[in-house]
């Protein structure tokens, strides 16, 4: 490519100089000579000698940069500039830095210089935008490290778990990275050859040494000329050096982007600035969002002036200006040309890795100003003042040069590192997204666990444009590698800066300290969106915990936690709230802030736990300094408050006064939290046990430990209890999150474990006291007399109620939930097991479903694959719905009612669930950490115990609730449990503290003189209103009484086994016994109840309505007798069941009974009767196309008469099948349409409907129609009497009736007689006006369908007089025909008895509509349509333009003419002739010409092996007729020696129409189909040719009538069209036409991803689409909802999937959006719906947005699904219901997608 250029100048010329002398500049004679005599190796070796390299580069481009680019208003935007700006820059500016680079021809050198590369073992392909991208979920060392398609296909992850994503654009592939993978870094494409050879070596030593000095002083020019002129800020001077020779007066306006204002503004702003079209302002704003920049004028500096300023006065209004600047055309020539330098540096480097790592030297290198002076930090720290193409483009080259050599990517860290915080700042005040931010690099290097990374992070924080833009975007490119990570926390403190810099940026605080996030303000919630973006690096950094530590990464550590906690400690106590009494909260308070904070930081919280498990040392420094932390947040605590003293049972304890419903009270409390972390890995990795000295456990005070998680816990309980409602939804919202799965790990569970760990160090006694306490119970259980509740009217009894029941429920967690490694002693799959039991003990649930319910860890992983498949087995979906999960039953032995994870819903569900599977008691395994069973066995406890019991006893008002009774029961449970498990376990009776079953045979102490827990429950057993807990409390006796044998019998210890199971077993099933006879018995009593009612109300009725039932009741007795003497259809034989012809067989006089569904009035069908209708829908169809290039003709010239066979466009009907009268469907349609202008009044949005269209939704099923078809009576039986003329005698008779009409007409119109009158066959009266069949109401009906069908299928405005308006009803009649029976074909169903009553009422309404239509018609229009079809068949010189045989759809011929027949034959009033006979014989020549047909396009297979055997009589006939058709037409039919593959050939082939012509006449006559249609079993042929009355050797047709036919088929072959048919003028369409298929999809879904991704927008020059979007009926790939590729239909804009519907669907779309996995259905403009997509992950669901990533694959039974759909064209209903079921998707525009 280059080699040519450089040796043909003179192409250029003509292209340079035609664009100068538009331009008017010099005279172009002189510019051409410069470039004719431009050679690129002279100036190459002159500058060699020259002494200052730089000046004559400079000298160079200052010359020629702005006489080649920017020329001119484009800003080279056509693309003839753009390919001669291409070349010109080419040769005359990189050709001779080319030549002096490599010493060379450029094209021979480059090639050398690859050959010698070594290949590099990293990938490093960089991703395009909805590239897909794969992370091994077993290998990666975190989620960000990536493959793409060709490494991942070539590698050993795609056997693992793996996840699927597609790009946002801009990382890289990390193939070959081993830090990047636990296994297989390399695939096969980059396994490095030898291992073993010197990594080290310098690739720089592999070039030849001048090269490698040259290519030093080019690239550091070359660079620092791109990096001053980057960020060069002047809008009208230039760089010393590079001032043009001479200056003229041109000037660009420049428009910038930024992420505040939107794309209407802009298009506004624009169309008032530059006088510009809505479309070139569209345009600008395009090329402004994806560039960052585009010049909107050209021309001298006033007048761009001008356009600047009315830009900003215009945009100002509402928030800060666009940007505009005023530059002088050379600045933005060198600005363009920088750009170009930059891509053309990435491009040379390619070629070598050592010039790679010479270009990664000369921009690391220091400059004179010492810090931060090299090229890339200036690039760096410039970053928010360039625009958006500037950015993208340097940090391609960063990512090419920089970050792909190991040895720069490191010292490139570094300097990111100690920028970071600068960076970040201006970043937070940039306007641009990240991806465009340099800092979206960390990812890049902070994910190598090792940089200015301060600095840089604040600018992208100031900065005003997306992260993806941004240097800091790059930290994902570093931070992700461990080492580097690692090297960077212990060099440069990394994690210390990114915390500081983040605590730095939330400024707002309430005097205590504490973030403050009140009234966000956009400005500032836009900010806290950015600053969120530095968590994002740390958890970069934190990702992977080290393998060994050193001491200074230990320091460095701490470091970085104490700033960790700082950012903690101004978390704790956030957002405090106070409970409102009297009136409600006025404004809601801003907690959402908060909450996001908790939520991003969870992550972070639980991996820096994960790096002080990994490390002895640090976990006790961590401990000691976070426990010193929270006694800072809690020094206030105590101070102030009243002390208080409590006592009861017995026991007293030392507390202070504080009510949670009166004081100030918060969420947050992430310092105490961490500490319950960190406590628990102590107990875990059992450094507590092992260092106890090192641990400052002497400062812990239990009380103070338990306090403020006592507090959020009792809150929430308050909440429940309804105290707090007067707080409005912030609360209810954040006790939601506070317990919502995303948050709980790091809240809710926490706070659990801390009660545990208080609870474990104090008297169990105290523990109680305090919770009572705290709960504000306390009064309630220490009062002298329990039983007084009741009588002091407490009108909060219902809040005293439920908060008991949350406190017992507490203590049932504190006790029971020992699930968490280091409480109990379980592993961590075992907590995530029981995650899973609970859950699936609710319902079955899905894979997704599960994942949602259990926590992530920050690499987005849950541990559920591990285990579940121990847990659960795997159902599979059907066609629709999905996989479920459902639990083993092994496993509901495990369940507990009180799992701490329920919620209230959850707790009711699953108890039903588990009704039936119960077992007695929630057993628990999981040893116990001793200490925290006693609070089952302490004295506080059963004193609570007793009451409740007590309550219980005596039921006389509210005083308890049966789930207190329930709770209280299930710990009693506990606890013996506890002590059965114990004596199990023990050797002698001394050893077991336990003694619950003693302590509760104990009466209760001195204040309350109550019974003991034990006698209470005694007297509870038969109380008769604790029926529901009976089993319970006998269950509990029994085990009390089980363990006293124990005890006595512990002397004999090996005897220990009691009947304690098989009374669990049995007590369960007495349980399930008595809730069984108790639901039984009520059901019975509510079903009689509800009988006595109903006949009651029969009785009532039929007194009322006595003479009704009397009338009923004879007629039903007539009509009884009458069917017992008629004779039943089954002694028809099946040979005389004939549907067409005089021998017809007539389905009986049938009176046809139907119901209006609006009046429930039911009536009989008559022609002269009312009108009763059928709603329908109409619509264009391209389903049966066998030509979808055929563009639509235009409406108002087209002549429908004629189809042709390749059935490009037909109109298809289909019904709901509902019936209504006429009068009733029209008030309807009234009201539907005042409705609508009503609503139109109100709201101005869309309705499923369109009611202008005629559209409406069916009453009864709101099935999308919109036209309505009038039911009509049966044929008539056929006349027997008259006799069946032959066919030549019908011919000869019709022809004689056509001359006399076309006579009649002539005179009609022209008043001359002619010469010979022509002969009148008797009984013919030409002006006959038949009477009229149909009474007023049926006819207006009539009229409606036919204008509809004509609307529809023509897109004009009604216009009854039309002459093609007959046709149109014909067309959808026959059209409906074809389509049904190749449904029937497809799914292999027998042609008759398998339709549904909708499908079949449709077509027996249409057929008779169609062949009564002609009646409202012209009877002129009527005969020139017969005319005009017969002329086909008989060949008429006096008839113009009809179509030759090849092009002509023979069924739709067939039904035309025997439909428009009635016309004529109304005329014949001789009564000698029938209708019948005449159908027979239309049907018998059609035939014949359809088999003409189906030889013409015969064509040779390649199988043309020869029969065996004799000719059949079928084979001899066909290959005579072959033989005859090959004389007329000669060598244009290909030879054939037998007969045999003819007539197979055609036996097939016209089959189809043989089918659809059997149902037409079936519902024409309304005739009985023989038994083996309807089947699908042999003998099909035989019974269809009866059915049709024809020969089952069709060829007899044409042997009987041969004299007649020979000439007719001459005639047909004789047309000129045939020839030209068949020597390729046109479609051929063969015969038996295949069904069309929606497009064939790959298996894997990935492949469409990766089509996806390389299809670029068609209109904006290469740009990638952002919705790739597919066609599934033509395979089409469309840029879709963007404003590039919008196009004018019918005056209105819509997107590229709208108009393309118009092309290919008739206004009907199938879309596969690749980019988020669904399938997108549009009708018309309006409606549309997203529909499920045919691929599925391997667990049945599917993954819409692509959010879960998981593999996904293609279900072939949803997809052919989705095809049956389309082609029983049921997509608009599909959307009809979808809109009407949710009304959001009315509110899209569908058409701008």
């Amino acid at each position: 490519m280059k080699a040519d250029m450089v040796n043909d100048p003179a192409a250029l010329v003509e292209k340079e100089g035609g664009k100068m002398a538009e331009c008017d500049r010099d005279p172009p004679s002189a510019l051409c000579a410069d470039f004719m005599n431009f050679s690129p190796k002279d100036t190459a070796s002159r500058w060699l000698a020259a002494p200052d390299l730089q000046k004559e580069v400079y000298n160079h481009l200052a010359t020629y940069v702005p006489r080649i680019l920017c020329q001119g208003p484009c800003g080279g935007s056509g693309s003839r500039e753009e390919q001669r700006e291409e070349l010109a820059s080419q040769l005359l500016l990189f050709a001779p830095l080319e030549w002096l680079l490599l010493g060379d021809e450029p094209a021979a050198g480059l090639a050398l210089l690859q050959e010698n590369n070594q290949s590099s073992p990293l990938c490093g392909h960089v991703f395009k935008v909805g590239e897909p991208t794969y992370s091994c979920r077993e290998c990666a060392a975190d989620p960000t490290c990536v493959l793409c398609m060709q490494c991942f296909l070539a590698s050993v992850h795609k056997h693992h778990r793996y996840r699927m994503t597609t790009s946002g654009g801009g990382g890289f592939c990390d193939c070959g990275d081993a830090e990047a993978w636990k296994t297989g870094p390399y695939c096969q494409k980059h396994t490095p050859a030898d291992r073993n050879r010197e990594a080290e070596e310098d690739p720089v030593s592999l070039l030849p040494p001048d090269m490698v000095a040259r290519s030093y002083s080019i690239f550091s020019i070359i660079l620092k000329y791109a990096v001053d002129l980057l960020t060069w800020d002047q809008e009208d001077q230039l760089p010393a050096g590079l001032e043009p020779p001479e200056r003229e007066d041109t000037y660009y306006c420049m428009l910038f982007n930024d992420e505040v204002h939107t794309y209407e503004q802009v298009i506004y702003t624009l169309q008032k600035a530059v006088n510009c079209s809505q479309k070139e302002a569209v345009s600008f704003a395009t090329t402004v969002d994806r560039d960052g920049r585009k010049s909107v004028r050209f021309g001298d500096h006033q007048f761009c002036e001008q356009a600047k300023s009315i830009i900003v006065r215009n945009t100002s209004r509402q928030s800060k200006p666009l940007r505009v600047q005023v530059m002088h055309s050379s600045v933005v020539a060198h600005q363009c040309f920088a750009l170009k330098a930059l891509s053309w540096l990435g491009q040379i480097i390619q070629y070598s890795d050592g010039l790679k790592r010479i270009l990664c030297q000369v921009g690391l290198q220091k400059g004179p100003e010492g810090e931060n002076s090299s090229l890339v930090d200036r690039l760096m720290l410039n970053d928010s003042k360039m625009w958006k193409g500037a950015r993208n483009i340097y940090h391609q080259l960063l990512m090419n040069s920089l970050l792909m050599d190991l040895k720069f990517k490191k010292i490139f860290a570094i300097q990111f590192a100690k920028n970071y915080r600068w960076l970040q700042t201006d970043f937070m005040e940039d306007d641009h997204e990240r991806v465009v931010s340099v800092t979206s690099l960390s990812v890049q290097l902070f994910t190598v666990p090792t940089v200015n990374y301060e600095r840089l992070q604040n600018d992208y924080i100031r900065d005003d444009h997306d992260r993806e833009f941004s240097i800091t975007d790059l930290s994902v490119q570093m931070f992700t590698v461990p080492s580097l990570a690692r090297m960077l926390m212990v060099e440069e403190n990394l994690m210390m800066t990114i915390i500081r810099t983040f605590v730095d940026h939330l400024r707002h605080r309430d005097p205590q300290g504490r973030f403050q996030f009140d009234r966000y303000t956009a400005q500032q919630a836009f900010k806290f969106g950015r600053v969120q973006s530095l968590i994002g690096d740390l958890k970069y950094v934190l990702i992977s915990p080290p393998p060994e530590w050193c001491d200074q990464l230990r320091l460095k550590f701490l470091d970085g936690f104490d700033a960790f906690l700082d950012l903690l400690r101004c978390m704790q106590g956030m957002d405090p709230v106070v409970r409102q009494v009297g009136q409600h909260i006025e404004m809601e308070p801003e907690w959402e802030a908060a909450f996001t904070l908790q939520m991003k930081l969870t992550h972070i919280i639980s991996m820096i736990q994960e790096w002080c498990c990994t490390d002895e040392r640090v976990l006790i420094e961590a401990y000691k300094k976070c426990l010193s932390m929270l006694n800072q947040c809690q020094d206030g605590l105590s101070d102030g408050e009243q002390p208080l003293s409590l006592s009861l049972a017995g026991h007293s304890v030392d507390t202070f006064r504080y009510q949670v419903s009166q004081e100030k009270v918060s969420i947050h409390l992430p310092v105490c939290r961490l500490l319950a972390g960190l406590h628990v890995l102590l107990s875990r990795t059992e450094v507590a046990s092992r260092f106890p000295e090192q641990l400052p456990l002497g400062e812990l005070s239990p009380h103070l430990l338990i306090e403020l998680p006592l507090r959020c816990l009792v809150l929430c309980a308050q909440v429940h209890a309804g105290m707090w409602r007067r707080n409005g939804f912030s609360l209810i919202n954040q006790i939601y999150y506070y317990h919502n799965v995303k948050c709980r790990v790091e809240m809710f569970d926490k706070d659990v474990i801390m009660l545990q760990v208080g609870a474990s160090m104090m008297d169990p006694n105290h523990f109680l006291m305090i919770v009572l306490s705290r709960f504000e119970l306390f009064h309630i259980f220490s009062s002298v007399d329990i039983r007084k509740r009741y009588r002091e009217a407490n009108k909060d009894l219902a809040q005293q109620n439920t908060l008991i029941e949350e406190m017992l429920h507490l203590i049932v967690m504190v006790v029971g939930e020992r699930y968490v490694p280091g409480i109990g002693q379980v592993e961590p799959l075992d907590e995530v097991r029981r995650e899973i039991l609970h859950q699936l003990s609710i319902r079955s649930m899905a894979h997704s479903e599960l994942v949602k319910a259990l926590p992530e860890n920050g690499n987005r992983e849950t541990g559920l694959e591990r285990v579940i498949d121990s847990v659960a087995s795997f159902k599979k979906p059907g066609v629709t719905g999905r996989g479920l999960y459902e639990l083993r039953p092994e496993w509901n032995k495990h369940f507990n009612l009180y799992f701490h994870h329920y919620s209230r819903a959850d707790q009711s569900k699953a108890e039903e669930a588990q009704r039936k599977l119960r077992r007695q008691n929630a057993e628990d395994t999981g040893e116990r950490s001793f200490h925290l069973v006693n609070v089952l066995q302490c004295d506080v406890l059963l004193a609570v115990e007793g009451a409740v019991l007590q309550w219980a006893v005596e039921p006389s008002g509210g005083g308890w609730t049966e789930s207190m009774l329930q709770r209280v029961l299930h710990l009693v449970g506990m606890a013996l449990l506890e002590e059965q498990q114990q004596l199990e376990n023990s050797s002698g009776d001394g050893d077991v503290t336990f003694k619950y079953s003693s302590k509760i045979t104990r009466p209760g102490e001195a204040p309350s003189t109550s019974g003991s827990v034990l006698a209470l429950l005694e007297s509870l057993q038969n109380a008769p209103h604790l029926e529901v807990h009976k089993d319970m409390i006998t269950w509990i006796l029994k085990m009390v009484g089980s363990i006293k044998m124990m005890r006595e019998r512990t002397s004999s210890s090996s005897s220990i086994n009691t009947n304690q199971e098989p009374g669990l077993e049995e007590t369960v099933r007495d349980k399930d016994k008595a809730e069984r006879k108790r639901k039984a018995e009520m059901a019975r009593l509510r079903r009689e109840k509800i009988m006595a009612q109903m006949s009651e109300m029969q009785k009532h009725f039929i007194n009322e309505n006595k003479e009704l039932f009397q009338q009923s009741m004879e007629e039903l007795e007539a009509s009884t007798s009458a069917a017992e003497h008629s004779p039943s259809s089954s002694e028809l034989t099946c040979a005389s069941q004939i549907c067409v012809g005089p021998k017809r067989m007539d389905g009986g006089d049938r009176r046809q009974l139907v119901t209006c569904i609006l009046c429930q009035e039911e009536q009989e069908v008559r022609g002269l009767g009312r009108a009763m209708v059928l709603a329908a829908f109409t619509q264009r169809s391209t389903v049966l196309s066998k030509n979808r290039s055929r563009s639509f003709p235009d409406p108002e010239h087209h002549d429908p008469l004629f189809m042709h066979p390749d059935l490009s466009m037909g109109i298809h009907t289909a019904s709901c099948g509902h019936i209504m009268h006429a009068t009733c469907w029209q008030r309807y349609f009234e009201a539907v349409q005042q409705k609508e202008q009503r609503r139109q009044q109100r709201l101005r949005g869309h309705t499923s409907y369109d009611v202008e269209n005629g559209e409406f939704l069916c009453p009864l099923c709101e099935c999308l129609s919109n036209t309505v078809i009038p039911l009509l009576p049966h044929t008539p039986s056929p006349n027997r009497s008259v006799d069946h003329p032959s066919l030549e005698a019908w011919l000869k008779r019709t022809s004689q009736q056509i001359a006399v009409i076309n006579s009649t007409h002539r005179k009609q119109s022209h008043g001359v007689a002619q010469e010979v009158e022509p002969v009148v066959p008797d009984g013919f009266r030409v002006n006959f006006t038949p009477p009229t069949p149909f009474s007023s109401s049926v006819i207006e009906m009539m009229n409606t369908f036919s204008m509809s069908a004509y609307k529809v299928g023509l897109k004009v405005n009604p216009n009854e007089q039309d002459p093609r308006v007959p046709v149109l009803s014909w067309s959808t009649c026959a059209y409906t025909m074809q389509s049904i029976e190749r449904l029937l074909m497809d799914e292999k169903k027998p042609l008759f008895g398998s339709l549904p009553c909708r499908q079949d009422d449709c077509l027996s309404s249409l057929t008779r509509f169609s062949s009564a239509c002609w009646t409202s018609a012209p009877v002129r229009t009527v005969h020139s349509h017969f005319i005009r079809l017969l002329a086909v068949l008989v060949p008429d010189s006096q008839v113009e333009g009809t179509p030759c045989i090849l092009n002509t759809d023979m069924f739709h011929l067939l039904v035309y003419s025997v439909l428009s027949y009635s016309s004529l034959h109304s005329l014949d009033q001789s009564g000698r002739s029938s209708v019948d006979s005449a159908h027979l014989h239309l049907l018998h020549v059609v035939t014949v010409a359809h088999l003409v047909q189906i030889l013409l396009t015969f064509t040779i297979e390649e199988l043309s092996m020869d029969q065996d055997g004799e000719e059949s009589e079928e084979e001899q006939l066909t290959f005579q007729l072959y033989s005859s058709l090959r004389e007329h037409l000669g060598s244009a039919l290909p030879e054939v020696s037998s007969g045999w593959q003819l007539w197979r050939y055609v036996k097939v082939g016209i089959l189809p129409f043989l089918r659809t012509t059997a149902l037409f006449f079936h519902y024409l006559n309304s005739s009985v189909p023989p038994a083996d249609l309807l089947g699908t079993g042999p003998g099909q042929w035989e019974a269809l040719c009866s059915y049709l009355s024809l020969p089952s050797n069709l060829l007899l047709l044409y042997q009987s009538h041969r004299p007649l036919l020979e000439p007719l088929i001459y005639r047909w072959c004789c047309h000129p069209g045939v020839g030209q048919m068949l020597q390729g003028g046109g479609v051929l369409v063969r015969f038996p036409r295949e069904s069309n298929r929606l497009i064939n999809l790959p298996e894997d879904y990935s492949i469409l991803i990766n089509q996806a991704s390389s299809f670029t927008c068609p209109r904006s020059g290469g740009d990638k689409s952002r919705a790739p979007t597919l066609c599934l009926v033509c395979g089409c790939m469309l840029c879709s909802q963007s404003y590039c590729c919008q196009t004018e239909v019918d005056g209105e804009d819509v997107g590229a999937c709208t108009a393309h519907t118009f092309t290919c669907g008739a206004g009907v779309g199938l879309f596969l959006r690749v980019r988020e996995s669904q399938v997108l259905f549009v009708a018309g403009k309006t409606k549309g719906c997203f529909y499920p997509p045919p691929y599925l992950d391997d667990y049945g669901e599917t993954d819409q947005g692509l959010k879960r990533g998981n593999p996904l694959h293609l279900c072939s039974e949803r997809y052919r699904k989705i095809e049956h759909l389309w082609r029983q064209h049921g997509i608009a209903e599909v959307i009809g219901h979808a809109q009407e079921a949710n009304q959001t998707l009315v509110a899209i525009d569908w058409q701008h997608l």
